[in-house]
């Protein structure tokens, strides 16, 4: 069940989930296992297709942790509840495409937390940072993350640095997929969900395993656990009615009809 803290909105396949903590929508252990509970039952509903995460307001999509909350006692080994921090970053088993709205200043956690998306779009105004070298302590999913995403000597600058930067060199260094117009960013992000949502779920779910599970294998290594079967997902599309209605669908010439099974 969600709070005033997380806001969620189902509409058809798709579920809009909005962080709603004035005045900055800062993370703390609590919102965090709402978080958990939200995409765990995203992940479960075979009725939602891909999800949506935002910041409320138009100041800020996340500044990460809770500082008064750490102030207060809480500590970076709370228990930050299902999937960690944020509920996305270590959600295990979630293969459905996950889309950021990064509708503001986006940074420590915040940054985390759009990274574990799979697209992120931006508002031209959103903001970027790492700043967790400041204040002595390490962005983990950041430093396992970052460098694997962009160029490895940026990616040591930001978390060295903790320097603030834009959406522009975000997307020059393919951080964010797409630069918005603040006011046309959640049509832009919904026609995206939807577009998604309308496709074939099985082949987006196997996409999705292949890529998490085959980032530190060699090449060799991932094809071979294809071939023999080794990903469920696979095995799942493979055996599906949904392949098999692609193929009609194409000979046919028509548009095929997902029913994710």
């Amino acid at each position: 069940m969600t709070s005033s803290n997380v806001l969620t909105d189902r509409r058809g396949a798709v579920l809009e989930v909005t962080l709603n903590r004035p005045k900055a929508n800062a993370i703390d252990m609590a919102t965090s296992q709402e978080l958990g509970e939200v995409f765990t039952a995203f992940r479960d509903d075979p009725e939602l297709r891909v999800a949506i995460i935002t910041g409320g307001g138009e100041k800020f999509f996340c500044p990460g942790w809770d500082l008064k909350a750490a102030a207060d006692g809480e500590g970076p080994d709370a228990d930050y509840g299902k999937g960690g921090f944020g509920g996305l970053q270590e959600l295990r088993g979630l293969n459905k495409p996950v889309i950021a709205a990064v509708n503001g200043i986006c940074c420590g956690g915040g940054l985390e937390l759009a990274l574990s998306a799979d697209i992120i779009f931006a508002a031209d105004h959103a903001t970027f940072a790492l700043p967790e070298i400041r204040s002595g302590t390490v962005a983990d999913a950041a430093t396992i993350k970052l460098p694997k995403r962009i160029p490895y000597h940026i990616a040591m600058e930001l978390l060295y640095t903790g320097r603030w930067f834009d959406a522009e060199e975000a997307h020059r260094w393919g951080l964010v997929n797409r630069i918005v117009p603040a006011a046309e960013l959640m049509d832009q992000v919904r026609q995206m969900a939807d577009d998604l949502a309308a496709g074939p779920p099985l082949v987006f779910a196997a996409i999705k395993e292949v890529v998490r599970e085959a980032e530190d294998m060699k090449f060799q290594d991932a094809m071979n656990r294809i071939t023999r079967s080794q990903f469920e997902t696979v095995e799942r599309l493979y055996r599906s009615e949904d392949q098999k209605e692609g193929a009609r669908a194409f000979a046919e010439k028509r548009d095929p009809v997902w029913k994710g099974r």
